[in-house]
């Protein structure tokens, strides 16, 4: 038995899936699906999204997040995802990490979103080791104060996901689809949107970030290369998601309300 192989005995299976440009609605319904009906642990890495998509988490309120006279009229999809965390507007320069994990699998790490976001930081900073003044400020991933990846979870009785939208390059003209958060990271300092964060490219490049991250997952778990149909788990009759697209009427509606 060689040395790589010792240290992989007795490690969790993990399933890797590598995706390239996928819609993310595709993504967020087979992730929702993988978490609520699989028992294994699963990471999947999207690089880049097909169009530009805002997606909200799962308490997410169009008119308070949202410039909803913008997102009509350039006809702009909005995704109520079924984790918590932010608004986010994604696009073919974003890369997104999902860790789909039982409890049991990582130890030390409790069922709890401080716990996992903890977590999470040690996990990254494997990847980002050297690059950058990495940090996790409140639930955000930056370089320095300024902001490159955003997370969000949901968590079972007996798993947990943890995926975050990792800003390798980003359109400014897409940000004014976003109204300022209300609720912000008090590192933020009521700064614009463009102030506030940052694009990874100006710190590695892309295959190299993805590259680091499957290295450090083996740290962790034995890692097992799948291919995967993404497009059957949003057409699964037999699988409800809560993962959905607003439609124009509801977007509408939500626009006519500001106004009342």
């Amino acid at each position: 038995m060689t040395l790589p192989q010792a240290r992989k005995v007795g490690l969790p299976l993990m399933n890797l899936v590598k995706f390239k440009g996928i819609p993310i609605l595709q993504q967020l319904c087979l992730e929702e699906k993988l978490l609520r009906t699989s028992s294994d642990n699963w990471c999947i890495i999207n690089d880049g999204t097909n169009a530009p998509t805002i997606v909200m988490g799962m308490s997410g309120k169009p008119s308070e997040l949202l410039e909803l006279g913008h997102v009509l009229q350039d006809q702009i999809p909005v995704i109520r995802r079924f984790t918590g965390g932010g608004t986010v507007i994604v696009d073919h320069g974003t890369i997104f990490i999902s860790l789909i994990c039982n409890k049991d699998d990582v130890p030390g790490v409790l069922p709890y979103p401080r716990s996992i976001m903890s977590w999470s930081s040690l996990f990254y900073n494997e990847v980002f080791q050297g690059i950058g003044d990495f940090q996790l400020r409140e639930n955000d991933y930056v370089f320095g104060n300024r902001k490159f990846g955003g997370n969000a979870q949901s968590i079972t009785k007996n798993r947990w996901i943890h995926h975050t939208s990792f800003l390798w390059d980003y359109e400014a003209k897409n940000m004014a689809y976003l109204k300022l958060p209300s609720r912000a990271p008090e590192y933020r300092l009521a700064r614009s949107h463009t102030g506030f964060v940052c694009r990874m490219k100006d710190y590695m490049p892309r295959t190299v970030f993805i590259g680091k991250t499957v290295q450090a997952i083996e740290n962790y778990f034995t890692v097992e290369p799948l291919n995967l149909d993404a497009d059957s788990a949003v057409h699964d009759t037999e699988f409800v998601h809560s993962t959905n697209l607003l439609t124009k009427q509801e977007l509408e509606e939500a626009c006519a309300s500001m106004h009342k």
